[in-house]
């Protein structure tokens, strides 16, 4: 018998109510049910602030993490210390940033996730967030929910993507996706930039151009879009100098990770009008303190503004990927059996190498 803990987001009446929520505590992953008839013991909760929390009370003996990118819990380097018996954490969604990789290698705790699970979602929102910003939506839907009419008010802040310079920072599985929906929308130009090239066939069979630096992207792009991972290389990587580079009436969109963006940079920039807006999912605390500035912050004309709560990549068809994928990684350790080299991170105290299809 071994110990499962999964620290997932409560999902109350919604969850109630709709059981493919998978990713609640509620549904529990949808296989609760199986893992407990195995004769395994199965903890589940939302409760993971602080010392007295049940998921640091539960992980001293849990065998087996599970956890997601929506309500994470943060395993840092005093956690791994205080879980004796932790042999594997897994992902159930894409992103393991909230592991301290580098701590799990050193006790060799494999840290496995569902590469792909979330990819087309994650696109999907994207380009929805794009065409948001761009077209002023939030401030002209706010304006019909407060009763009132004014085109000109909308209209003087609202423009087309076609036409537009639109670049992507990072070109893996997402951002590869997104530059993929975006030919349909005929902009100027789409550009990537990351540090590892594509595929010849793969970059032949989109019409983008790779740009040699960052800064090129920056300063070209009128659409900005985030899609690389978290890691020590990125955390903050859009700052204040990274944001002065960028064309003033810039369009921002990142559902990557909320702390590759400097929090305060944006704020300031959205609120100077030197972003006309920012947009995603991701923020750099989850779940976000109701005083975090980017709930409230707004351009100058009152608009710029279309973040939302990390859901992204757990659409009701993403959440079936991850559930039954997060379900395959714990059958294979409880089984004896080699994991799908896609979705390992860390294994046997040595970080994966994972080739093109498998990035983010």
């Amino acid at each position: 018998m071994v110990k499962v803990l999964a620290v997932l987001y409560s999902g109350g009446k919604a969850a109630q109510e709709e059981s493919r929520l998978f990713g609640t505590i509620e549904n529990r992953l949808g296989f609760g049910d199986w893992l407990e008839s195995e004769g395994h013991e199965f903890i589940v909760t939302d409760d993971k602030e602080g010392p007295n929390s049940v998921f640091q009370q539960h992980i001293v003996d849990a065998d087996i993490l599970v956890t997601t990118p929506f309500h994470p819990a943060y395993v840092t380097k005093e956690i791994i210390a205080k879980a004796k018996n932790l042999k594997l954490a897994v992902t159930a969604g894409v992103g393991s940033d909230h592991v301290d990789l580098n701590a799990a290698n050193e006790r060799k705790i494999t840290v496995a996730e569902v590469s792909g699970s979330n990819v087309v979602s994650v696109a999907e929102h994207v380009v929805m967030t794009m065409l948001v910003l761009v077209r002023n939506f939030v401030p002209a839907h706010e304006q019909i929910i407060a009763h009132d009419w004014n085109v000109a008010q909308i209209a003087r802040n609202a423009f087309d993507i076609e036409g537009k310079t639109i670049g992507t920072i990072g070109a893996g599985r997402i951002g590869y996706r997104v530059l993929q929906r975006l030919e349909a929308f005929n902009p100027k130009e789409l550009l990537w930039f990351d540090y590892t090239d594509l595929p010849a066939d793969a970059a032949a069979a989109i019409k983008a151009r790779r740009v040699a630096t960052l800064d090129e992207l920056l300063s070209t792009c009128d659409v900005i879009t985030v899609n690389c991972p978290l890691h020590e290389g990125t955390k903050g990587l859009i700052d204040e100098k990274a944001i002065a580079k960028m064309k003033k009436g810039a369009w921002l969109v990142n559902t990557a990770r909320g702390a590759i963006v400097k929090r305060e940079a944006v704020v300031a920039a959205l609120e100077s009008g030197h972003l006309a807006g920012y947009g995603g999912d991701v923020w750099d605390v989850q779940p976000a303190p109701k005083d975090h500035p980017w709930r409230d912050m707004r351009n100058p004309l009152g608009g710029g503004n279309a973040m939302v709560a990390h859901y992204s990549g757990t659409t009701l068809d993403a959440q079936i990927r991850y559930a039954n994928g997060a379900k395959d990684i714990i059958k294979r350790y409880l089984a004896g059996q080699a994991q799908d080299p896609a979705n390992v991170i860390v294994e046997n105290g040595g970080y994966a190498t994972r080739a093109y299809g498998q990035r983010k």
